[in-house]
């Protein structure tokens, strides 16, 4: 039988919430117990633990999404009437045991406790919080640290998703994760002009979606959009993939006398030298695009695969981390970086190869 928290350790619990909104404490006080005593009565065998941290997080919840946009009127009104009281401990009780207790789980090939999760993981989180300090959003100062934290981000999101079981889901984004690496490898390498270019095309993006308010600007960028287009010899038809892929054209091999074309796999990938993912982008995108493969997956097949792409691409995104991080911390902050590369870096190639010939013998039916 789980004991209920006394009023005054509760408000202490409720105090420590930062919460936007006033909260009526002997409402959400009653709210709370009756929805212990309502799971006490279902659990009298004691055949599941409570959290109690939890319950409480979802009343505050729930008293804020149904009460915080009230006047105080409305307030009073919702709060004096009694069967609100059991309403909303009926709806916490349930998401507390749905969402908590009986919450379904895909079936989980690695934990996040073990090293070729946890240490990845440490290593993400460590990048992040170091680019949590650089300036961000200003596209026109900014672009090549927000994409790199993108890219991380998506690296941990990939991660977040092996955990839970979802390895077809974890796969799919790793194909954006694949995009995101390719587009950074070509705005560093080419600088300024390019990402100037890349730029003006975000502009050409807004317009084509009918985003701007001031339609003689729209209009002027579309008239900008269709003279270069006609200077590549492009129709009409190929605006979209214009807008998509034509800061390319900045590059001067860019073109189709090359082989290059305004797409990803004979575009940004191809120009990028990232092109020994062609078949595993393929394969993904098969994944995107809910084929069969996407309901019957072989799971211990899309978490290793999923896996190790993602370590390889991490090692190239940690080689762009350190190059923007040695242009921009003191030798001092470069040097406590070092120091924990030495040690992590390491640990995470050993994880990578040891991950790798797993994947290999279980290919081979070993």
């Amino acid at each position: 039988m789980i004991q209920i928290i006394p009023k005054e350790e509760f408000k202490k619990i409720i105090d420590n919430v930062k919460v936007d909104i006033q909260i009526d404490l002997d409402f959400i006080y009653e709210v709370y117990d009756t929805v212990i005593n309502g799971i006490n009565d279902l659990n009298s065998g004691n055949v599941f633990n409570i959290n109690q941290i939890e319950i409480i997080n979802y009343c505050i919840g729930e008293y804020i999404y149904t009460i915080g946009h009230l006047n105080e009127e409305g307030k009073d009104a919702f709060i004096t009437k009694e069967d609100n009281i059991v309403k909303m401990a009926s709806i916490v009780a349930d998401k507390y045991l749905s969402l908590s207790t009986f919450n379904h789980h895909e079936r989980r090939v690695m934990n996040l406790y073990l090293p070729p999760i946890s240490t990845l993981n440490l290593y993400l989180n460590f990048m992040l919080n170091i680019l949590n300090g650089y300036s961000k959003n200003d596209p026109a100062t900014t672009l090549v640290s927000d994409l790199l934290d993108k890219s991380i981000s998506i690296s941990r999101c990939i991660l977040s998703l092996l955990v839970d079981g979802y390895v077809t889901e974890a796969f799919a984004s790793w194909r954006t994760l694949h995009e995101c690496e390719c587009t950074l490898v070509l705005l560093e390498k080419y600088g300024d002009q390019l990402i100037k270019s890349y730029l003006r095309h975000m502009d050409y993006a807004i317009a084509y979606k009918n985003g701007y308010q001031d339609k003689e600007k729209q209009d002027a960028i579309f008239v900008e959009i269709k003279s270069n287009m006609a200077s590549h010899n492009l129709k009409s038809k190929d605006m979209k993939k214009y807008i998509e892929y034509g800061w390319l054209y900045t590059i001067e091999d860019f073109n189709e006398e090359n082989g290059y074309k305004l797409n990803f796999k004979d575009g940004l990938e191809k120009i990028s030298g990232v092109t020994q993912y062609g078949d595993l982008y393929n394969l993904s995108s098969e994944i995107v695009h809910a084929t069969p493969m996407l309901i019957y997956p072989n799971r211990d097949y899309f978490y290793y695969l999923t896996l190790l792409t993602l370590y390889e691409s991490f090692f190239r995104l940690e080689r762009s981390f350190v190059a923007l991080l040695s242009s921009r911390v003191s030798k001092e902050q470069f040097a406590r970086y070092l120091s924990m590369r030495q040690l992590y870096y390491s640990m995470l190639l050993e994880i990578y190869n040891r991950e790798k010939a797993v994947f290999i013998n279980k290919k081979k039916g070993n």
